[in-house]
């Protein structure tokens, strides 16, 4: 009878009705995972955008190596061993042995190869990561050389800290294993697979998709055949639920077992919930306010300083950021190497008039703010907004989705931006420092999106030349100076983007749910159990 409940249960919860019959709770064997999918486009590796595609990827695909939850260091994934060549040109990883994909096929270095060729080769979102670092399709059979089944051998294009190219593979999305064999076979049009791929997987993880209706809902079942530990749960139902009340109702009823993307409201009564736990994370990224320095008046440093002193950092973060971000005004993440405390700043709207005046708008100036239409954004935007005006600088705030937002920043048509990004996802300082900073090439043409340091036509070649340095340094106490020194550049400039709270990822889950990892990047659920 009770297999029965649970079934009517689950078919519910995916076709989004209430039961008929009432559970108290939801299954012991199946993870019920309220989120938005609004970004999940496509679940084809190399094509694939934003963390919550990240968070389904996980479960289905192995990485050669696997960042650690609680630390982020480095530890083995498929590759049971790998050694860094003395030149810190390459990486040889010794595959384990006993690994088989879902279908059945064996997982050997020539799928390691096949995958990060296919990656380049397609060009698509993910290559970005590896083509940053060098790596490109015309040389991939250089880059990535099969030693034998068991070894494989990853061959730097250029001088680079192969610590961090470790940190990139150990991410879904660029370091993906794919079956190239089940791959190939259902390739169509030379497409590499591509178009089977956003529907089905070739994974070697702990599951499988089983299906996924856009906007809907992922089912994702147990692979039997995994080479770990076996699993807890025999399923997860992944939800697509943006409703932040109905994420909240449907876990203090325990209609569901874990809900992401809830607004602050919800968490904080759901905090006072003994049924539920709400636990909140280090993340990825900032949130920040951003300048385009195409526009005259924000390409005067005095303006740029000047807005440093209109933004009211304790308030947002007291009042708005809870379960969001933490109070963070420097560009390298929490725990990365080098970073300085905090510079200080704080409201000030008579520096600011000053620095105005000095820079030739003692009256302020009409302006635009660009944000997207999500609570926190908008919150911090109106705050911002009202701060701004202090000063006699009259912001019109313009909202909307995602890709119209930071569409118009890629696109370098904008004024001012509120916004969350700056790398992170990669414990490493250059990984911040490339999204939020670097920048080769300010031409238009160059149509370098990725590196917000180029959407805010930002460029600095001194910079540029510390960031690489850094980089190669390889006695580590100089590493950190020179990151160090880099922070301090940075704020003598005045960059175009200035950070005013570091990302925390927060959810809500039933208390009888343990082995949850909150952090969307580095979710897996197969440690997941029910403590009933």
């Amino acid at each position: 009878m009770r297999r029965f409940l649970a079934s009517v249960a689950l078919c519910a919860l995916v076709l989004g009705s209430a039961p008929q019959i009432s559970l108290a709770e939801t299954p012991d064997d199946q993870l019920i995972v309220a989120m938005t999918m609004n970004n999940i486009l496509t679940l084809d590796p190399a094509a694939i955008t934003g963390r919550e595609t990240v968070q389904v990827l996980n479960n289905i695909y192995d990485t050669l190596v696997t960042l650690n939850p609680d630390d982020r260091s480095l530890q083995p994934g498929i590759a049971d061993s790998w050694e860094i060549a003395d030149d810190n040109m390459s990486v040889h990883f010794n595959l384990r042995k006993d690994v088989s994909f879902a279908s059945g096929n064996p997982l050997t270095a020539e799928d390691v190869a096949w995958s990060l060729k296919r990656l380049l080769s397609l060009n698509l979102a993910q290559a970005s990561f590896l083509k940053s670092r060098g790596f490109t399709a015309e040389n991939a059979d250089k880059h990535f050389v099969v030693e034998d089944p068991h070894t494989f051998v990853l061959n730097l294009p250029q001088p680079d800290d192969p610590k961090l190219i470790l940190m990139l593979l150990a991410q879904n999305g660029p370091g993906s294993i794919l079956d190239s064999k089940l791959v190939m076979e259902n390739e169509k049009d030379g497409d590499m697979g591509a178009a089977w791929l956003t529907l089905n997987s070739a994974g070697s993880g702990p599951y499988t998709l089983t299906q996924w209706n856009s906007n809907e809902f992922v089912i994702l079942t147990r692979n039997d055949a995994y080479w770990g530990d076996a699993p807890a749960m025999t399923r997860i139902l992944l939800r697509h639920l943006p409703e932040s009340q109905s994420q909240r109702l449907m876990l203090e009823q325990g209609d569901i077992d874990v809900g992401y993307s809830l607004q602050a409201a919800d968490l904080k009564a759901l905090a006072e919930n003994p049924d539920v736990e709400v636990e909140s994370t280090p993340g990825a990224g900032f949130y920040y306010l951003a300048v385009s320095m195409k526009d005259e008046r924000f390409a005067n440093p005095k303006v740029r300083e000047a807005l440093r002193y209109l933004i009211d950092y304790e308030g947002i973060n007291g009042a708005i950021m809870p379960f969001y971000g933490e109070l963070h005004q420097r560009p390298i993440s929490s725990g990365a190497l080098g970073l300085l405390p905090d510079p200080g700043y704080k409201l000030d709207v008579e520096k600011a008039k000053q620095l105005l005046t000095e820079a030739g708008y003692p009256g302020g100036f009409e302006t635009t703010i660009r944000v997207i239409s999500e609570q926190q954004f908008m919150n911090a935007a109106t705050a911002i907004q009202n701060t701004l005006t202090q000063a006699g600088i009259k912001g019109e705030i313009i909202t909307g989705s995602g890709d119209q937002i930071y569409g118009a920043m890629r696109e370098r048509k904008f004024e001012l931006l509120v916004g969350r990004g700056g790398g992170g996802q990669q414990p490493h300082p250059d990984s911040n420092l490339r999204a939020l900073a670097y920048n080769p090439d300010n031409s238009d043409e160059a149509g370098l999106t990725n590196y917000q340091g180029w959407r805010t036509s930002f460029y600095d070649e001194k910079l540029n030349g510390m960031i690489e340095d850094a980089l190669l340094e390889r006695d580590g106490d100089v590493q950190k100076e020179k990151y160090a020194a880099i922070q301090e550049h940075m704020e003598e400039i005045v960059m175009p983007i200035q950070p005013f709270s570091e990302v925390i990822d927060t959810a809500a889950y039933r208390s009888d749910v343990e082995g949850l990892v909150v952090n969307p990047w580095l979710t897996r659920f197969d440690e997941v159990n029910k403590n009933r």
